[in-house]
């Protein structure tokens, strides 16, 4: 589906990537298929970006609690993880001006997996296209707890005062500093929560929910959610007439 150049589109999307197991369990799959095809879907998501010119978008990949999953189903995931960052189509986003981060503790994973995010991290790091971010191993409690961590360290040290500390303070402190905050969050597979994802920055960021299992989300869902969002308008808490204060 062809963008419509006068809509109103989003510089951050952030994207809840759900229902992998219930659309394998749906074809009588086994659930690794699911993961699979969501992979997949991953791609097309990213290249459909890239086309629009979205500047950033952000996927929710693995999070903090996905460790409580079966062996089997990590184990899965991570081989996935490998195949996916050893791909070619790593270097294909990289030849489309591409930069990739990962945000989330990295240090849980196995050292190869943390070896080819650094080599990604490292091979795109000067692209100046749309930047993919992927949170693995990330928890927006994590994130707040890390970044407060970090403060008390600065604290101790004299580095910053006590009384100092305010939110612009903090911010720098978590792991999407230096980037917009999403202006659209889009969460796939039925289900009406964030699940730990963003605490800090969906503070005026837009929701779209669809029923839609990641797998079968497309270019032409992407662009159902786009039309939703470009029909919103966005008061950041103040007036309708009143200017946006950033």
């Amino acid at each position: 589906m062809t963008p419509d150049s006068s809509e109103k589109l989003p510089d951050h999307i952030a994207v809840i990537m759900d229902g992998n197991y219930r659309w394998a369990k749906g074809k009588g799959l086994n659930q690794n298929l699911g993961h699979r095809h969501g992979a997949e879907a991953a791609k097309l998501i990213v290249n459909s970006c890239v086309k629009r010119r979205i500047p950033y978008l952000t996927l929710f990949a693995f999070s903090s609690e996905n460790w409580m999953r079966s062996n089997s189903e990590i184990q899965s995931l991570m081989a996935l993880f490998l195949t996916v960052l050893k791909r070619k189509e790593i270097k294909q986003l990289h030849n489309n001006n591409v930069r990739l981060l990962f945000i989330g503790k990295r240090s849980a994973f196995p050292r190869k997996i943390q070896a080819h995010m650094k080599e990604v991290e490292e091979l795109t790091k000067d692209n100046t296209g749309t930047t993919v971010i992927v949170a693995a191993d990330y928890g927006g409690r994590w994130d707040l707890v890390n970044a407060v961590n970090h403060l008390v360290k600065e604290v101790k040290i004299g580095k910053i005062g006590s009384s100092d500390i305010g939110a612009d303070v903090l911010h720098k402190y978590t792991s999407l500093y230096g980037h917009p905050d999403p202006d659209l969050c889009i969460r796939t597979g039925g289900e009406r929560r964030i699940s730990n994802f963003l605490l800090w920055q969906f503070a005026y960021t837009e929701f779209y929910f669809t029923d839609v299992f990641w797998p079968d989300f497309d270019e032409a869902q992407l662009q159902l959610a786009l039309e939703d969002f470009s029909s919103r308008q966005r008061r950041y808490g103040a007036h309708e007439s009143m200017p946006k204060i950033i």
